[in-house]
């Protein structure tokens, strides 16, 4: 089991930009896929973006493509979101997760969530 902290969120502007982090302890960092999901007011979790154990592959949902990027520290146990071109419809509560496959983390089996992080986008 991996415990997952995220930070980073926050109130901003339209066309405005966040960098979301999610801190890793308990089971090895490398031992996991990761990936973002967020979930808006009466809305269900959606899938955000993924990054394999080994950085290499990445998977992203068609309404952030080339405006959100994922990415992983491994030695310091973190992945990172970085939004870009933030819109109002962006606002929610973002989690972090840890999987075995990029398959279960975009399916959303995660076996580890975060608690969450808010992110504001005002107009």
């Amino acid at each position: 089991q991996v415990q997952l902290v995220e930070s980073g969120g926050g109130l901003v502007q339209a066309g405005g930009s966040l960098r979301l982090s999610c801190a890793a302890s308990g089971r090895a960092f490398s031992s996991n896929t990761m990936g973002w999901f967020r979930q808006a007011p009466g809305k269900e979790r959606e899938f955000v973006a993924a990054i394999s154990r080994s950085g290499v592959s990445r998977n992203y949902a068609d309404s952030v493509k080339g405006r959100f990027s994922i990415s992983r520290d491994t030695a310091k146990n973190t992945v990172h979101l970085q939004m870009n071109s933030l819109k109002p419809e962006y606002t929610a509560v973002y989690y972090c997760a840890a999987a075995p496959s990029l398959v279960l983390i975009t399916a959303g089996q995660g076996h580890s969530w975060g608690q969450g992080t808010q992110v504001t986008v005002s107009s």
